[in-house]
């Protein structure tokens, strides 16, 4: 009994997270929109345990452990996440679209995550610049969020899964989106209201629009 109970310890995949970080939340929402079981080992990134520098060169979270496999970049776990568990699918099927999806996560990446960093990291002067940046940015793609249900896709895919992280934290941030940017508030509602979306949340991360 004893050695089938260590067996399905060892079946559980372990995420290394914090209760705060956009990326770690990624991870969290993806694994829950698969409805994975995982055990969340959450670790202060001013002081990363030393398990985690064994594992990570690069002492970052999220780090995903499955089996013998080590993962630590969220972009590469969730797509890992999606490719082992392929129901419900996150990404599309055929090549242009994933191609299509696999560049709007590199926008959202490069675009508007740097900009969420700098407004929680950098001294006033750069924040207030990405503060800006980043409202107007969002503001200026409101179009883009009224063609479809989800971001340009009719299921929910990862982009939808990145974006909403950002989102999430926009209160946060200090922005608050004007009316013009209609469609991304009832775009952002949709996606908060998803069960996995619910689940995904830390304690730290729901008192962020408390």
């Amino acid at each position: 009994m004893a050695s089938n109970t260590l067996a399905n310890r060892r079946s559980v995949m372990n995420l290394f997270t914090s209760p705060t970080c956009p990326y770690s939340h990624l991870a969290r929402i993806v694994l829950a929109e698969k409805d994975i079981t995982f055990e969340s080992i959450d670790v202060n990134i001013d002081s990363p345990p030393e398990d985690l520098s064994e594992l990570n060169p690069y002492n970052t979270v999220p780090t995903l452990i499955d089996r013998d496999l080590v993962l630590y970049d969220s972009r590469v776990i969730i797509e890992y996440l999606d490719e082992r568990f392929p129901h419900p699918p996150l990404m599309p099927v055929d090549p242009v679209s994933r191609a299509k999806t696999r560049l709007a996560l590199h926008r959202v990446e490069k675009d508007w995550y740097p900009l969420m960093h700098d407004i929680m990291h950098k001294g006033e002067k750069t924040v207030a610049k990405s503060r800006k940046i980043l409202r107007e940015s969002i503001v200026s793609a409101n179009e883009l969020f009224k063609v479809m249900p989800f971001f340009l896709s009719e299921d929910y895919t990862l982009v939808d899964a990145t974006i909403a992280p950002l989102l999430w934290r926009l209160p946060a941030l200090g922005i608050e989106l004007p009316a013009e940017a209609k469609a991304v508030a009832d775009y952002a509602e949709r996606i908060f209201s998803r069960e996995a979306f619910q689940l995904s949340l830390t304690e730290a991360e729901t008192e962020m629009r408390l």
